[in-house]
């Protein structure tokens, strides 16, 4: 039987995920500081009751084996971000992953050191 997928994460939701990947397993003080570095205003409480939901719904891990519980993502970075490219390459580019690359790199989305970043991937994949 396969298993169920997790649920896509809300804007929010996915927000405290990067600060999470980019910390690692933490305690909510740990996250609610990391997220006030760019919300001042954001309350503890808030950090706490989403990431109390984000466990409900299967996004996150919750390590209650300490006084402080300790939470981490469910999922790999990559995975979810592999996920959801998916999903929009699926929904807005109908299946094209050369669409969506092409959106992208159109307009000021990308900086010249991107598009010389990607340069540099294109020309050493095709080599392999």
């Amino acid at each position: 039987m396969a298993k169920p997928q997790t649920p896509k994460p809300t804007p929010a939701e996915l927000g405290l995920l990067r600060t999470l990947w980019q910390l690692g397993p933490s305690s909510v003080r740990q996250v609610h500081e990391a997220q006030q570095r760019e919300r001042p205003d954001l309350a503890h409480a808030s950090v706490l009751r989403l990431m109390q939901v984000m466990h409900g719904k299967g996004l996150l891990r919750r390590d209650e084996s300490r006084r402080s519980h300790v939470y981490a993502a469910a999922q790999p970075q990559g995975s979810l971000q592999k996920r959801l490219l998916d999903e929009l390459i699926h929904k807005a580019f109908a299946g094209s992953g050369k669409d969506l690359v092409l959106a992208a790199l159109r307009g000021d989305r990308v900086s010249d050191a991107e598009r010389e970043e990607i340069q540099r991937f294109l020309e050493e994949t095709r080599d392999e």
